[in-house]
């Protein structure tokens, strides 16, 4: 199932993040050899503790994790803005409470090949990103930014997602480092679903979705960011 894990349930859901975080090692540390904070056989950074929320495909039981992506709203502390700058020229377009980073996406394709075994890993991906795209609709984010290695871009293709290039740059490793972002619409999720072959919805809403009852003279609140890559 792919579910959403948001900042006030991480400590329901120890298991799933434990798994995260090691995952994460294996796949950026281990794997594609990136400079990134580790702790022990985890993988976390600063951003894991300003109110990070996460898309998670696992079983139904939560014992197995398929994959994940981090996602932050970018009016805060983001590695698009605070890190990969240089690939969209520091673009203030970028910047907004309903436009979301996607960051740490990954699937862990033993898992994928021991529970999915006809399922290669440009599918598994395909699946996370409709899965995204649903979870951005339910949580009101009119557009989805990440940073990728040139190779992902067939990925987005296949799932059907038509992506806004803001730019690239090279000096954060071995490849270049590109920009790009697609907005979140009813029809972008009907044109992903099409081209994927997928009929029912993807996203298992972790709670009811209830609009709020007006408060009549509502005392000053301080907004809580929703979730995003």
């Amino acid at each position: 199932m792919f579910t959403m894990i948001r900042p006030h349930e991480t400590a329901a859901n120890p298991q799933l993040m434990r798994a995260m975080f090691r995952l994460r090692k294996r796949v950026f540390h281990d794997r594609l050899n990136w400079q990134v904070a580790l702790c022990g056989d985890e993988e976390r950074d600063a951003y894991d503790d300003l109110e990070a929320s996460y898309l998670v495909w696992c079983s139904e039981d939560r014992s197995r994790l398929y994959g994940v992506v981090r996602l932050m709203p970018t009016d805060g502390p983001t590695l698009l803005h605070d890190v990969f700058w240089a690939t969209h020229g520091r673009n203030a377009d970028l910047i907004a409470d309903d436009i979301w980073e996607g960051t740490r996406m990954c699937l862990d394709d033993e898992m994928l090949a021991r529970d999915f075994p006809d399922m290669d890993a440009g599918k598994g991906f395909s699946l996370l990103l409709l899965a995204l795209c649903e979870a951005a609709l339910v949580f009101g984010i009119r557009r989805l930014v990440s940073n990728f290695e040139p190779m992902m871009s067939r990925v987005y293709r296949r799932a059907g997602v038509r992506m806004q290039m803001h730019g690239s740059a090279d000096g954060y490793g071995r490849r270049p480092v590109c920009c790009a972002s697609f907005v979140v619409s009813d029809q972008v999720r009907r044109d992903m679903r099409q081209a994927l072959g997928i009929a029912a919805p993807l996203l298992r809403p972790t709670a009811p979705i209830v609009p709020p009852c007006p408060v009549p003279n509502p005392a000053p609140v301080t907004r809580i960011p929703a979730m995003m890559h």
